[in-house]
């Protein structure tokens, strides 16, 4: 099949339409009519995961993170990004990206928040107003009871695989109103307070941000940036295969970029 029937595959899924202005999504490297015979998915284009796709032969690259996110005056081998491009195109891969459209229609927050069992879900921030079902980037929903923020530790940590995750608050607090927005959060803390909310899971919260939450009554687990997200690349890959799609689909075997020790 062709590169732009895997696209429209794709587009059905998060179109390109709800992405955020300042983002860069859909085919950032390649040929619309390439053949594709192979796909691989990944979270991010880093030169692991483009040397990987080399060397498994693969026809198309898809991430959640677009690779190329401003404008550049130069593809060469004297920079990372030229040299993933350059490789990319010199082994005749297409690249395309799925971000914000999909943080917002995929929808990565749903799959978190299904993972979590959260009931009464609604978009954290609202970025796309429709009649009776709004889009947004975020979920905000009920525990299915009264718990401690422990407690929600310990149920993020099982669901997204993960060994540690940063807590600010009291692990003792009895909560129940939980918002998730998987990726970098710092700018969802305050639709989190302004719509109730007791514990906000997400990533790349700062020392200040932290402090400042707990401040004005929220509580934030941060569970990093890939913990929350690494979500996309099996959903992506079954999605593709239900779909018919006629080629190959793998998913990337990448870990966190971060490590713990």
């Amino acid at each position: 099949m062709k590169c732009i029937d895997v696209i429209q595959v794709l587009q059905r899924l998060s179109p390109p339409e709800y992405a955020c202005s300042w983002d860069n999504v859909g085919l950032l490297v390649g040929h619309e009519e390439q053949e594709v015979h192979k796909i691989f998915v990944a979270l991010d284009a880093s030169m692991e995961v483009v040397e990987q796709a080399v060397r498994q032969g693969a026809d198309l690259l898809v991430t959640h993170h677009p690779m190329i996110f401003h404008g550049i005056k130069q593809v060469t081998d004297q920079t990372p990004l030229g040299k993933k491009i350059l490789l990319l195109a010199e082994n005749h891969i297409a690249y395309f990206a799925m971000h914000t459209n999909f943080d917002i229609k995929g929808s990565m927050a749903e799959l978190a928040a299904q993972a979590l069992e959260l009931k009464n879900t609604l978009p954290l921030e609202v970025t796309c107003q429709q009649e009776e079902c709004p889009e947004g980037i975020g979920k905000i929903g009920d525990w299915k009871e009264e718990t401690t923020v422990a407690h929600i530790v310990e149920r993020v940590k099982k669901e997204f695989q993960l060994d540690t995750v940063m807590v600010y608050g009291d692990l003792q607090q009895s909560v129940r109103r939980v918002a998730i927005s998987p990726g970098s959060g710092k700018s969802m803390i305050t639709p989190a307070l302004n719509q109730g909310v007791q514990v906000l899971i997400t990533g790349d919260i700062g020392h200040h941000e932290g402090m400042d939450a707990v401040e004005a009554g929220l509580c934030v687990i941060d569970a990093t940036h890939y913990g929350l997200e690494h979500i996309f690349t099996p959903f992506l890959a079954a999605y593709l295969k239900e779909q018919g799609i006629a080629a190959e689909v793998e998913v990337c075997s990448t870990s966190s970029p971060c490590q713990f020790i």
